[in-house]
């Protein structure tokens, strides 16, 4: 038979969760909210660079399946794009309004 070893205490999970929200600063929030910003600024250049290639340029090709697979194709590549982009607006918009949040609880509390 195996020995049971005394396993060690669990820390309190109260003084990890106060520790980490010690290191959320309003500070941290809007740098984050303008990093994640600015790639949403690029994705999106990079959206309307993909859309005014597609655009540009049409689909040659007389067979059905090649036609229904490019088109498909393109959908996925704007689709996949775009949804970056609202993914990391929706970051930065979070980020941002969490460090207003942060900020009215801290002159709040003084």
């Amino acid at each position: 038979m195996k020995e049971s070893t005394p396993t060690e205490p669990v820390p309190n999970s109260d003084s990890t969760t106060e520790s980490q929200e010690d290191n959320v600063t309003p500070l941290k929030c809007f740098f984050a909210s303008i990093i994640s910003g600015g790639f949403t600024f690029i994705i999106y250049q990079l959206f309307n660079s993909i859309v005014q290639t597609y655009a540009g340029k049409t689909i040659t090709g007389t067979n059905p399946i090649v036609i229904n697979l490019t088109s498909a194709v393109r959908t996925l590549v704007m689709g996949t794009v775009a949804m970056a982009t609202g993914i990391f607006g929706l970051a930065a918009l979070g980020l941002f309004l969490l460090g207003i949040q942060l900020t009215i609880q801290s002159i709040k509390k003084v």
